[in-house]
């Protein structure tokens, strides 16, 4: 927001206060000689409005002001363009320290064996369980993943009504997907991803503070795994860290797949990349955007696999998107328990925004910064993996990228 800085009085300190002439006080006037019997003058004594009176000598005019480039003094508007110069080099100055640091947290070399644990995963869109996809299709996924280490997909299922609810015509194909997959693909796990948009960023969406709409989620995933699904997979978004509604849900949520014997997967948010940002972000933008670590840690004690959305970073470079995914990777695993598996999210999407450059995260770039993260913090954790997203935007060079990094060991 714009500031106008009020102007400040001129003062004498600043050398712009008129000043006495040389030598004091200026002359008095003479009298002049009485007149006799003269009346007196009506301005009062001493006025010199009379005949032959001799005329006062003029005061001498005050100097002139210094000029601005005399150093002695500057003018309003060279006071407020070096106080806003100042104020842009305070508000830069963090942002550039904080981006150094993350081209610093891109350097070093990975550990060895730092690759793939055979628990990765892909989203794949709607296509797949809405009539438009067949049997070729399958068999070409199948080609596409055989010697990966993918071994969940989230198929898009969704989304959610804003009341929780989920028709059952959303997801037509559903078995059929299951069946094909499970006979090409052995030991792949096909998981429900369902979502909504959420309040309070969207009033008319989806209400987690309402028990009716949590009950309403807890129909509809068994529903769906009762149509055959191998686990159920969440996006809510955007929501915001500590929101205890949501915990709720998925304490009722894994309560109901751990009876059936699937998992409870949850995509995340990324976690504050100094302490309270989202606190900071909020309150600036309406939009909190990041999870605090702790509010992270609740959320994978609960399921049994959380995948971080770590893309749309706002990083303007390869190197420090790279730095930044470390950051994540290394951030995640200190609360993640080991029960759970903690999977980083690749862009597999190509996209050009303030909050995404597609030449800054790059799945090589991602990659990298998985590993980097993983080898200083828990190198041989084997609850651990990637999600690739998503695949109808993925290229050829994304695949190729994910297999040389990550699962083609030297």
């Amino acid at each position: 927001m714009e500031r106008t800085e009020p102007q400040e009085p001129v003062t004498a300190a600043d050398g712009a206060a008129p000043q006495d002439p040389p030598g004091g006080d200026p002359p008095e006037t003479p009298e002049a000689p009485e007149a006799p019997d003269a009346p007196e003058p009506p301005d009062g004594p001493g006025a010199p409005d009379g005949p032959g009176a001799p005329e006062a000598p003029a005061a001498p005019e005050p100097p002139e002001a210094p000029d601005a480039t005399d150093g002695k003094r500057r003018r309003p508007w060279v006071r407020r363009t070096g106080r806003v110069a100042l104020g842009l080099v305070l508000a830069v100055l963090p942002l550039l320290a904080a981006e150094t640091a993350l081209r610093v947290n891109y350097r070093g070399d990975p550990a060895d064996g730092t690759y793939t644990r055979g628990r990765d995963a892909l989203w794949l869109g709607h296509a797949w369980v809405d009539g438009r996809k067949e049997d070729a299709d399958v068999d070409a996924l199948a080609r596409r993943l055989k010697g990966t280490g993918i071994k969940d997909l989230y198929v898009h299922s969704g989304p959610l009504e804003h009341d929780g609810t989920l028709p059952k015509s959303a997801y037509p194909r559903a078995r059929w997907l299951i069946e094909a997959v499970h006979r090409e693909l052995p030991g792949v796990r096909v998981q429900a991803w369902l979502g909504d948009i959420l309040a309070p960023e969207h009033p008319e969406a989806l209400h987690l503070e309402r028990a009716e709409s949590r009950a309403a989620i807890l129909r509809s995933t068994r529903e769906v795994l009762d149509t055959g699904y191998d686990g159920v997979h969440f996006d809510l978004e955007p929501l915001h860290s500590g929101d205890g509604n949501y915990l709720k849900l998925l304490d009722a949520l894994h309560e109901e797949t751990e009876s059936r014997d699937v998992p409870l997967s949850v995509a995340a948010h990324q976690i504050d990349p100094l302490p309270g940002l989202h606190s900071f972000w909020g309150a600036l933008t309406g939009h909190p955007k990041w999870w605090s670590q702790e509010f992270f840690g609740q959320v994978a004690r609960r399921v049994d696999q959380i995948a971080v959305m770590s893309y749309d970073t706002m990083q303007p470079l390869e190197g420090t998107y790279g730095g930044y995914v470390a950051q994540q990777t290394a951030l995640a695993l200190e609360v993640t328990p080991s029960s759970t598996d903690l999977l980083m999210g690749l862009p597999f999407f190509k996209e050009n925004r303030f909050g995404h450059w597609a030449h800054a995260e790059t799945v090589p770039a991602a990659v990298r910064g998985v590993r980097l993260g993983l080898s200083r913090t828990d190198a041989d954790r084997t609850a651990f993996g990637v999600a690739l997203y998503v695949d109808f935007a993925a290229t050829e060079a994304d695949w190729r990228a994910y297999r040389d990094g990550w699962v083609d060991e030297p």
